[in-house]
């Protein structure tokens, strides 16, 4: 059986029974701080869990898309361990508990094929449940009929669930398949969990849990409001099931990329006999690293996460690396994204049509990404050479865990990489060095991801508000005035009765026509005025769905619960915030028209008069490119394209054409804003225009990189844009006057006054430097003699350029005697530092005097460069006297 056809019958099973199919939220965790990306199935559904938010549906079911990335070394070791992998879930919210939850999973699991259920061997069923949870028990024995002796209890590491951080918990039921004894030996998952595979985990989710631990020794601190059912079947584990496989590596969405990757490098993927995977051969464990690896990378990058050096692109960047590394060690030394990626996404379209439509801009990541790699491999390799040089040159035998560790941090080099090639050369590692700070840099790792991981925000206050006055009327779309009564005042999340003049506060209106920060737009400014109140709003928010939080300043008097008051948007500052909304997405629609379909938006902010947009591009664009885009968008404005709302569901949305931006959620009704029609037509929740005439002058003002793979616009709109031209031509005037021309000569009159600048400072350069070069024997002839050596120790000329400063060397060390050793020494200071350069005559390298030893006498190791001529710098300027000095010493010595 197929990957999709169990996830079709998973959904229709629960669908059938009263179950909402609800569809996968994007892998990458937007709306939870605490996460990079969505770990568990029921992450989209902890404030329904928390009593933070109503779900719409008692019964719900879906196939969510998870990440997780803590274990990545040990993917391909075994059989439970992969990095992407998808959880079919079903949840009830305060309806049904654990006995139906319990059936459910066994009719489904045991049920024939024939009736559209799994068919799975009942008979071969294990079943765990935590310790205490007799209740559990006695479903699975009285109801179901599964003997008590493949009935196991478990402690909390293994059967109380959590997310790892405060929230919600509760004791869990996990379900595990005897795959028979060529896979280990018997007596259940207790003993062995490679033969005894779980695939089911039913959790009843009831309690709250405190800090403290991830998994166990943490305090459970109460009870949730309404007891609720959270459980996941896995789906590659099922899959691995009903196709016979030993792992979800061989199932039908990885192993054809395992395939493809034999055929690829001519190695055979199977070399090892034994069922188990962490008893095979290493090629085996590198294909399935590929198989795992390149499918994450597809799915992260067709959900718009784009490789970096932070966050969730490095964790994408990181699987991307190890694919390819995989790859070269099984012998292939060709670009091969281009043939794996391909074959992922044949497999992974059936689930997920959006791949093969997307295409296009997933493939340009990770290609480009390989191609990157490719290059760091080489210039790592590099690096690695010249560290092997400098150990071997030093009578070292072993490369410096440091050294080790500055490829892998600093340049990507693999690890293995470096050990195998070192010992090529006949050099060992440090390994114990790099383990140390590769230690040192996960503890600071963790450390970090402990003061992010604070659980959910005490939202309480709101919710009450919430629950007791119902959702704000929000009128921004319709006015900027309402009359309004003040029904929450708080202060630092408190509700407090009051508040005076100079009084900062929150303030929830029963009805607002003020825009709440959302959808890259900022928050509007105006004011709140009562008989004895005038307060200035300083930003408004949603702190939770549906109530508008306005934080405000008390100017005059004060205010109070239940007053009424008027609430006024400034007009200005709507006007301007209007433009900027509907010129980004006048932008938008102008960067998919010049540069392609790919060319998406993944990020905005927009303000009166200015806008940024940040979008998926891999290189800067031209100034003729910029130019094209800024015209295409001010012909959209002078054509006075009509500004249309359509209010339809998701789905209608998506047929409709309607954009949908990385990094928003929305509702099962979406708002489309059209701008000329199908031109550009986006799911958006801001306020614009009625027509594009009224955006106003839009100039491009900025472009600029925001990481690998996504570069920024910014641009002015409205007043802001003519005032951006007004200070454009009067720059330009003022120059024209500087320089007597007329405005329409300044580029060419400013061309020319800089090359003679250039030509006059290169006529400087070379008299300085005839006049240090002519100061050569001078130098010579006051050299000194120290010990057998003859040494001329000198400070270069003020403002000598480094490059003289290496010819003065060399020229002193040619008018020093040829027939007895003798060192040219110069220093030179420049931007508060001294620098030196020492050439050695051959007479003086054959009686073992180094220019090199003794630049880094001098610099106590450092500096660089050879025998006969050698350089460093970096010293405080004061310091320039103690190098010669140094240097003189180092030939006594």
């Amino acid at each position: 059986m197929e990957t999709a056809e169990i996830q079709r019958r998973f959904l229709k099973f629960f669908e059938s029974n009263g179950h909402t199919v609800v569809p996968s939220a994007p892998l990458p965790a937007f709306e939870d701080p605490n996460l990079l990306f969505v770990p568990a199935g029921m992450v989209p559904f902890v404030p329904y869990f928390l009593g933070q938010a109503t779900p719409e549906w008692n019964r719900a079911t879906s196939v969510q898309k998870c990440i997780r990335t803590p274990d990545i070394d040990e993917v391909g070791k075994t059989s439970r361990h992969g990095t992407f992998f998808q959880m079919n879930g079903n949840f009830s919210f305060g309806d049904y508990f654990k006995e139906q939850a319990i059936r459910f999973a066994w009719d489904l699991t045991t049920g024939s094929v024939e009736s559209g259920g799994l068919g799975l061997d009942g008979d071969r069923i294990w079943a765990t449940v935590y310790l205490d949870d007799d209740e559990a028990i006695d479903i699975w024995h009285k109801q179901i009929g599964l003997p008590l002796d493949r009935i196991v209890r478990r402690g909390q590491a293994d059967n109380m669930w959590s997310m790892g951080i405060p929230g919600p918990c509760g004791p869990c039921s996990e379900l595990y398949y005897d795959r028979g004894p060529d896979y280990g030996p018997e007596g259940g998952p207790e003993v062995d969990e490679d033969r005894y595979l779980e695939f089911w985990n039913l959790v009843f989710m009831q309690n709250l849990r405190g800090g403290g631990p991830a998994k166990e020794g943490y305090e459970v601190t109460g009870d949730l409001p309404k007891k609720n059912i959270d459980t996941g079947m896995g789906m590659e584990r099922m899959a691995a099931l009903l196709q016979g496989v030993d792992n979800m590596y061989e199932t039908d969405q990885v192993r054809p990329i395992i395939d493809k990757a034999s055929e690829l490098t001519g190695k055979r993927y199977g070399v090892s006999t034994s069922h188990t995977a962490s008893e095979s051969h290493p090629d085996d464990i590198r294909f399935r690293v590929i198989g795992d690896h390149v499918r994450s990378s597809l799915m992260l990058i067709g959900d718009g996460v784009a490789p970096s050096n932070e966050g969730r692109g490095y964790v994408l960047r990181r699987l991307m690396r190890r694919a390819i590394r995989a790859v070269r060690l099984l012998g292939y030394d060709k670009p091969a994204m281009p043939e794996l990626l391909p074959v992922a996404m044949e497999r992974m379209s059936a689930a997920y049509p959006e791949l093969r439509t997307d295409f296009e801009r997933i493939s340009s990541y990770a290609y480009g990404e390989e191609e990157a790699f490719l290059k760091t491999l080489k210039h790592g390799t590099t690096i690695l050479d010249t560290a092997v040089s400098e150990t071997k040159s030093e009578g070292g035998k072993t490369l410096s865990g440091s050294k080790a560790f500055e490829l892998h941090d600093t340049y990507g080099f693999p690890i293995d990489l470096t050990l195998e090639m070192a010992e090529e050369q006949g050099l060992s590692v440090d390994q114990e060095g790099f383990r140390k700070l590769m230690t040192e840099q996960r503890q600071r790792a963790k450390a970090d991801a402990a003061a992010r991981k604070t659980g959910h925000a005490d939202l309480s206050a709101y919710w009450q508000l919430l629950q007791e006055q119902g959702p704000t009327d929000w009128k921004a779309y319709e006015t900027l005035d309402t009359e309004s009564r003040v029904i929450g005042v708080l202060k630092d999340g408190q509700p407090i009765p009051l508040a005076k003049a100079g009084d900062i506060v929150e303030v929830v209106l029963d009805r607002t026509p003020f825009y709440a920060e959302s959808g890259g737009q900022h928050a509007d400014a105006g004011k709140l005025v009562g008989p004895s109140l005038f307060a200035e709003v300083l930003d408004v928010q949603r702190p939770v769905k549906k109530l508008v939080v306005h934080k405000v300043r008390v100017l005059e008097g004060e205010l109070v619960l239940d007053d009424k008051i008027e609430a006024s948007v400034d007009p200005e500052w709507r006007l301007g915030a209007r433009q900027a909304h509907s010129g980004t997405h006048v932008v938008h629609a102008a960067l998919r028209e010049v540069l392609g379909p790919t060319a998406l938006q993944s990020g905005s902010f927009n303000r009166p008069g200015y806008l940024r947009l940040d979008f998926s591009w891999r290189s800067k664009l031209s100034d003729e490119t910029k130019s094209e885009i800024e015209e295409v968008s001010n012909r959209a404005v002078r054509d006075d394209l009509p500004v249309a709302v359509q209010y339809m569901t998701l789905p209608e949305a998506k047929d409709f054409g309607a954009v949908a931006l990385f990094g928003e959620t929305y509702d099962e009704t979406v708002r489309v804003v059209e701008i000329g029609g199908p031109w550009s037509r986006e799911l958006c929740g801001g306020t614009h225009v009625s027509r594009s005439a009224q955006i106003g002058p839009l100039v491009l003002t900025a472009e600029s990189s925001v990481g690998s793979g996504q570069r920024r616009v910014e641009a002015a709109t409205g007043m802001e844009a003519y005032k951006y031209l007004a200070r454009e031509r009067d720059l330009v005037t003022q120059i024209a006057e500087e320089i007597g021309a007329q405005r329409g000569d300044v580029l060419e009159r400013v061309r020319a006054i800089l090359q003679r600048t250039k030509d006059a400072e290169r006529e400087l350069a070379n008299l300085q430097a005839k006049a240090v070069s002519g100061r050569a024997a001078e130098f010579a002839a006051n050299a000194k003699q120290v010990g057998a050596v003859k040494v001329a120790a000198v400070q270069a000329p003020e403002g000598t350029k480094g490059g003289d400063v290496r010819n003065l060397a060399m020229q002193i060390r040619g008018h020093l005697p040829e027939d007895q050793p003798g060192v040219a020494a110069v220093v030179a200071t420049a931007g508060g530092k001294a620098s030196i350069v020492v050439a050695a005559n051959k007479a003086a390298q054959a009686q073992h005097v180094s220019a090199q030893a003794l630049v880094k006498a001098a610099l106590s190791g450092k500096g660089g460069g050879n025998d006969e001529v050698a350089q460093g710098g970096g010293v405080p300027a004061d310091q320039a006297e103690q190098l010669l000095a140094a240097v003189t010493g180092a030939i006594l010595a």
